[in-house]
């Protein structure tokens, strides 16, 4: 089995942090841009059975109801598993019970929705414009058809305190829902808040909002599994699993990646190519070595880590054979234990710092 990422570029609105693929919401692409991702399914899926579909943006959510109706249509496509996870994302200020009412005939059983913050300042600062009772409202609604809802909080922002976080910790907690992102604001290339020269936090206080985040999800009974992903026991992401797992699985739409058939390959980021069937910008055919380079650095992000014996099944050959390893087993930042290897939990903070380590050349 498979599974299935499609990106929706379109958005009402840039965020000023955001440095995904997107376009300004204008109803003369829609058509068009389905159409196209249409054709592109078409001809490049394989018939496989679909354990997971995940509906990315941009702003799935910008689509009106008959541009909804038809992207739904294209989903119907793919053969799915009868355990299937479908995910679509969600911005506040254009999800309506409508719309969920849609997702519902449509068998999507999963939310992942944008919200960042509830401070009112800070949502202006990375130019959202949907309201703390607003969330409440939707998510409300959203609840009494969904079970499987993911929000989206990003910290670490201007200005930003430890009490801030735990107000925003709070009301995510009010929600009373099974699963969180959260992510530490990072400053990119070609987004509004780089062209303003806006910078990081300090280091330390990114770190001391990290650490409230994992012990207070902890004592409220949610499992920390991934690097920023926590879910109550039972919601983690199967979708985003697969990633981590470095299964494989298509990418379809602007700038979509996937990993199929050992092959590598993102889409064109031009929508002009895009819907002259320009789809693919790069690819690349894997060998071991990088397969195995991406089973650890992936694997990793997990905090139940790489399995020892799946390793050793997928390449045929134990970890130690491949990557030089002693000395981050010897200083306890790597640790192997039940037949996993895992980044120590004291360290989880600095991964990408071990990370590196499985990158270079055979």
């Amino acid at each position: 089995m498979k599974s299935v990422y499609i990106h929706i570029p379109f958005c009402n609105k840039i965020c000023s942090y955001c440095d995904f693929t997107k376009i300004y919401y204008n109803k003369k692409y829609i058509n068009n841009y389905l159409d196209t991702l249409k054709y592109e399914i078409n001809n490049n899926y394989q018939n496989d059975l679909i354990k997971t579909i995940y509906i990315g943006g941009g702003t799935p959510t910008s689509l009106d109801i008959d541009e909804l109706s038809k992207l739904f249509n294209i989903v119907n496509l793919f053969k799915l598993d009868k355990d299937y996870e479908f995910t679509i994302e969600c911005n506040i200020e254009s999800l309506t019970k409508d719309k969920l009412d849609l997702f519902k005939k449509n068998k999507v059983n999963r939310l992942s929705i944008g919200i960042e913050t509830f401070n009112e300042k800070f949502l202006k600062y990375l130019n959202r414009n949907h309201t703390k009772e607003e969330v409440f409202n939707i998510i409300g609604y959203a609840k009494s058809l969904f079970d499987n809802i993911n929000i989206d909080l990003i910290y670490g922002l201007k200005n930003q305190t430890i009490d801030d976080l735990k107000e925003d910790i709070d009301n995510f907690l009010k929600l009373d829902i099974n699963h969180i992102s959260t992510y530490s604001l990072i400053i990119e290339p070609h987004t509004v808040l780089y062209i303003n020269n806006e910078e990081n936090i300090d280091e330390d206080l990114d770190y001391d909002m990290y650490k409230y985040i994992c012990n207070r999800l902890k004592e409220k009974g949610f499992i920390h599994y991934e690097t920023s992903n926590f879910a109550k026991p039972g919601y983690e992401s199967i979708h985003n699993l697969t990633y981590w797992n470095n299964d494989e699985y298509y990418g379809f739409g602007l700038g979509a990646s996937g990993f199929i058939n050992n092959v590598r390959y993102t889409n064109t980021k031009s929508i002009d190519k895009y819907l002259n069937k320009e789809f693919i910008y790069e690819k690349e055919e894997m060998n071991d070595y990088l397969n195995m380079q991406n089973e650890m650095i992936l694997g990793l992000r997990k905090l139940k880590g790489v399995s020892l014996d799946t390793f050793k099944e997928k390449y045929h050959k134990d970890i130690k054979e491949v990557f030089n390893i002693d000395k981050l087993l010897e200083e306890r930042k790597l640790i192997i234990k039940d037949g996993y290897i895992f980044i120590n939990p004291e360290y989880i903070y600095l991964s990408n710092d071990i990370l590196i380590n499985f990158i270079g050349e055979e």
